[in-house]
């Protein structure tokens, strides 16, 4: 999927031109004092005199940024962008963290950090290319997961795949996995339980078990399938119920 920058976004490509506004042009700046931030245990401070700019560790060892060493202003605006970089990547694998995520939703949340278009998109490259990020993959294993063990239909999972930013020719494809007796499987144990909790004749169980089904994202002509399947099982049941065995 090709992500969109945005423009109202895009002015956060000036940040470095903000967090350096007061710095000295041509002028060589010395750094004075490294600490490190607190509530942060790898970003640091570095000053250089009466001014100070924030660097993620990672940056820091990278230019080496040490006490005594020496920039000029063009040199910390490549620093503020290599940081923003770094921060957009940790900030991603944070949030990956906690279970896989789509392109869209990547971009969403460094957008909610306030990181600019530019370096989202290069962030997002470097995850897909380290395959951190992959929707091919993560649309295959949503739809066999919600087929599954949530026991929902193909049109929910084509909804929830649409709104988490898949593109439609992979929807197609995850789809496209799941096999007619798949789905009918799932659309099957979920009508059972749904029909038998149901207290009533075969018409009203009918009715509200095909509404369920249909609410679940099951198709016109896979509630039919499967209402068919159930009317045959209770009436298999009647028939057992009236056996007569002669003493």
């Amino acid at each position: 999927m090709v992500i969109q920058l945005d423009p109202e976004f895009e002015e956060k490509q000036d940040k470095e031109e903000h967090i350096l506004s007061g710095f000295p042009d041509n002028e060589l700046l010395e750094i004075t004092r490294v600490e490190r931030q607190k509530k942060s245990d790898h970003r640091y401070i570095i000053h250089f005199g009466a001014y100070n700019m924030t660097v993620h560790e990672d940056v820091m060892i990278k230019y080496r940024m040490i006490t005594d060493s020496h920039f000029m202003k063009s040199d910390l605006e490549e620093i503020v962008l290599a940081d923003e970089r770094q921060r957009a990547y940790v900030e991603g694998l944070r949030y990956l963290g906690h279970k896989p995520r789509t392109a869209l939703e990547m971009t969403r949340r460094l957008r909610q950090k306030e990181i600019g278009e530019t370096i989202i998109a290069e962030t997002l490259q470097r995850l897909q290319r380290e395959q951190y990020i992959d929707d091919p993959l993560y649309a295959k294993q949503w739809a066999e997961q919600r087929i599954t063990n949530q026991r929902k239909g193909k049109m929910w999972i084509r909804q929830e795949l649409r709104e988490k930013g898949i593109d439609k020719s992979l929807i197609a494809e995850a789809l496209d996995d799941i096999t007619p007796e798949q789905e009918q499987q799932s659309a099957l144990l979920s009508a059972r339980k749904k029909w038998n909790l149901i207290r009533g004749e075969v018409p009203d169980k009918r009715r509200k078990t095909g509404a369920y089904l249909m609410r679940r994202g099951f198709s016109g002509e896979m509630v039919r399938q499967v209402l068919q399947i159930l009317v045959q099982e209770e009436n298999f049941q009647g028939e057992d119920d009236e056996i007569y065995y002669p003493e």
